[in-house]
């Protein structure tokens, strides 16, 4: 059984003490392929150093995290384009809009966002998206500059039934982790009826810990919480969930 991470900061400060320890736990449990996203221009060395110590098992994304959508976010996004012309990346991520944090720059983050979709387009890569309070922006923003094929993935979806539809009919999968094991999220009734073929996993850890760490650091092993939950949704095994959802990722980041 191989479990796949489609969304985890592994290079993050926070697992700086005891990574190599929890990649080994992780691994025992069937974790075995782990997809991290770009925040801004401080965390490229970090992520890639990651990627090169753990080669066929740790993959890179390139992008500007709408969070770090600042005064100089043209620079930054400059620095995306250099990286993206020098070297193959799996995704461009993790882009989109945040209107949970802070609003000061949302204008500049639509613009980001839509600048990182046509590098995207260029390369034929697929996007990860944050949509944190943002899904309807994001969606018109996704009609006005359509993502080519592969399309990519709603991260931490955490949206209606509804909204739910209107992502896999722009050709998107949606990103489950911990937040589907909370109590009142909603998100196992938004997803009960989407077929599992539109479904990939994900930690974003180390935040968002599943039940009963919520709250904790999340540690790369937990997503089997995720997988455990999905099967109970889904009424199949965990392995059947570990296995079509590895079999997606490998669709669409073509690792």
């Amino acid at each position: 059984m191989i479990i796949t991470d489609t969304h985890t900061h592994l290079y993050a400060e926070e697992f700086d003490a005891d990574r190599d320890l929890l990649v080994e736990q992780a691994g025992v449990l069937g974790v075995q392929r782990f997809f991290m996203p770009n925040i801004d221009s401080t965390s490229i060395e970090p992520m890639l150093e990651l990627e090169k110590r753990y080669p066929g098992k740790a993959f890179a994304m390139m992008g500007l995290h709408p969070c770090y959508v600042k005064e100089n976010w043209k620079t930054e996004l400059e620095l995306v384009e250099k990286w993206l012309n020098s070297r193959k990346f799996v995704a461009v991520g993790e882009i989109g809009i945040d209107l949970y944090w802070d609003k000061t720059f949302l204008e500049q983050q639509k613009e980001a966002f839509k600048a990182q979709i046509r590098m995207a387009n260029e390369r034929k890569l697929p996007i990860v998206i944050h949509t944190r309070e943002s899904f309807d922006v994001t969606y018109e923003l996704l009609l006005e500059t359509k993502k080519e094929s592969p399309q990519g993935i709603f991260h931490c979806f955490s949206g209606t039934a509804e909204q739910a539809k209107k992502a896999i009919d722009l050709g998107f999968m949606l990103g489950i982790g911990g937040v589907v094991t909370f109590k009142n999220s909603g998100v196992d009734k938004a997803i009960e009826n989407i077929p599992l073929e539109h479904i990939v996993l994900e930690t974003d850890a180390p935040y968002l810990a599943p039940v009963p760490y919520r709250g904790k650091r999340n540690d790369p092993a937990y997503i089997v919480k995720v997988a455990e939950k999905l099967s109970e949704i889904y009424k199949c095994s965990v392995k059947e969930i570990a296995e079509i959802t590895t079999k997606n990722s490998i669709r669409l980041f073509g690792v």
